[in-house]
C-alpha cells in the first residue's frame, strides 16, 4: 500500500489513540516526532474536553491540531480555529428529555468549562477523566455560557439508556453514541466529519492524502472522509463497516503500528 502521500493522521482517543488506562504511549511520541520531521501534520479528535485532550498529549500539543467535544471545537496552539455551539432552546429540550432516565449525568460542555449537576460522587470521579475543568451547578438549565455540546453518562450503557430519550431530537441535532457510557448531543454541524472537512480544505488536503483512525459512532463521519480509514480490532460493528481498513486494537498499538508503515 503507497503511504507516501499522506500529509495528515487523524485519530480519535478514546478506544483508539489511547490504551484501556486512557494512557498514550511512548512510543507514539516517539513516532510523532519522526511524523513531524515528514511535515505530516496530527490531528487529535474526540469527544473530550480541549484541557483533557490537551493534558494527555502535554510534550507536542503545540503541534497537534485538537478536535475536541466531538467537532463543536477546533484549536491550534492559542488559535481557535471553530466552534458550533448549540442553540439555548435546545440544551431545555434535551436536559428536559433525559430527566425522566433513571441514573443520566449530563453535562454541559463550553469551550473551558463544563457544567454538572453534583448528585453522584461516582460520577464526579469518573468525569475527572475525561473533563479536567468542570464546575457543579444547582442548575443546568440557568448556565449562560456557550454549550457546544451535551454530553450525557450512564454507568450501564449509553446505547440502552440514553439513546432512546434522545432520539426523537435527531431530525433537529446531532445525536451521537460516542462510547458504551456516553451519548453526545450537539448542533447538526458539530461533529468529527464536518469539523474535518473544514481542516481539509483549509490545509488543501485530498482524501487520498488523509489518514483516520477511529473505534466508535461519533467517528464515521470522519472515517468516510479518508481514503485510508482505519477501524480498530475493539471498534463498534458500525466503524468496521465504513472503515476502509482494519488495524490492531487500542491495547496492542493499532495505531502505532500503521503509522511505523507509513514512516
Amino acid at each position: 500500500m503507497d503511504f507516501s502521500k499522506i500529509k495528515m493522521v487523524v485519530s480519535d482517543m478514546d478506544g483508539t489513540l489511547l490504551n484501556s488506562n486512557h494512557e498514550v504511549s511512548n512510543r507514539f511520541f516517539e513516532i510523532f516526532e519522526a511524523l513531524r520531521d515528514k511535515n505530516i501534520q496530527f490531528v487529535a479528535a474526540s469527544g473530550r474536553q480541549y484541557h483533557s485532550m490537551a493534558d494527555k498529549l502535554e510534550p507536542i500539543k503545540n503541534d497537534v491540531i485538537f478536535v475536541a467535544e466531538n467537532g463543536a471545537y477546533i484549536k491550534q496552539k492559542e488559535q481557535v480555529l471553530l466552534t458550533t455551539p448549540i442553540a439555548k432552546k435546545s440544551i431545555t429540550s434535551i436536559l428536559s428529555s433525559i430527566s425522566r432516565v433513571p441514573h443520566a449525568h449530563p453535562v454541559l460542555c463550553s469551550k473551558d468549562n463544563a457544567y454538572v449537576n453534583g448528585n453522584s460522587n461516582a460520577f464526579l470521579e469518573m468525569l475527572r477523566e475525561y473533563y479536567t475543568e468542570f464546575k457543579i451547578v444547582d442548575n443546568q438549565t440557568e448556565v449562560e455560557d456557550e454549550v457546544l455540546k451535551v454530553a450525557i453518562y450512564h454507568f450501564e450503557s449509553s446505547e440502552e439508556h440514553i439513546y432512546p430519550a434522545v432520539k426523537h431530537l435527531e431530525n433537529s441535532l446531532k445525536v451521537k453514541v460516542s462510547g458504551s457510557n456516553w451519548v453526545d448531543v450537539s448542533h447538526k454541524n458539530a461533529h468529527k466529519g464536518y469539523a474535518l472537512e473544514k481542516l481539509m480544505q483549509a490545509h488543501n488536503i485530498t482524501s487520498d492524502e488523509i489518514m483516520v483512525f477511529g473505534d466508535y459512532n461519533n467517528d464515521l463521519e470522519m472515517l468516510q472522509l479518508s481514503n485510508y480509514s482505519y477501524a480498530m480490532a475493539n471498534a463498534h460493528p458500525n466503524v468496521k463497516e465504513v472503515a476502509k481498513f482494519e488495524t490492531l486494537s487500542n491495547d496492542d498499538f493499532g495505531v502505532e503500528r500503521i503509522l511505523e508503515k507509513v514512516l
